[in-house]
């Protein structure tokens, strides 16, 4: 494997960020197409605002891809994502391990992670990195159509969910 810091955007890169976006929409019952136009955008957009991006390549073929977010030296990361035929072969943790190198450079040995609370694979990925605290909620009103089927407890408050 090898992982490389992307400086343009490609159209191998574009499809996986937008492979990413409908993932993402799926976790909230949307049903959608991936728009390689928009995933194009999406990565100028990072690029021109300096944000790091690294890509995976396996045997010549785009993996994954990990954007990272640097503010006052604190590393987020964006987005992370792996195309299906390479999860569970190391990707993830090689391209989050590229954004942990980045926190330690400045002197930071964490990470911030946001993770929509149904993607329990990367709340998985992410606990056996070590990862455990979580510090933020995002609370809302529920859109319209949408069916709450379960409740979440964060400290002494349950939500629907």
């Amino acid at each position: 494997m090898e992982i490389l810091e992307i400086k343009q955007v490609n159209d191998a890169l574009a499809e996986m960020v937008a492979l990413f976006r409908v993932e993402l929409r799926s976790y909230k019952g949307i049903v959608s197409k991936p728009n390689i136009a928009a995933g194009r955008e999406e990565i100028r957009e990072y690029l021109s605002a300096g944000f790091p991006v690294f890509a995976a390549l396996v045997n010549g073929e785009y993996a994954g891809y990990v954007v990272c977010r640097v503010d006052s030296g604190v590393v987020w990361v964006e987005s992370i994502f792996v195309k299906d035929e390479y999860r569970r072969h190391g990707v993830a943790a090689a391209l989050h391990g590229k954004a942990e190198e980045i926190a330690a450079s400045y002197g930071d040995d964490t990470v911030y992670n946001y993770v929509h609370p149904n993607n329990h694979r990367m709340i998985e990925f992410l606990r056996k990195r070590g990862y455990t605290v979580l510090n933020l909620i995002e609370i809302r009103r529920p859109y319209k159509g949408e069916k709450l089927t379960q409740t979440i407890v964060v400290g002494e408050h349950e939500f629907d969910y």
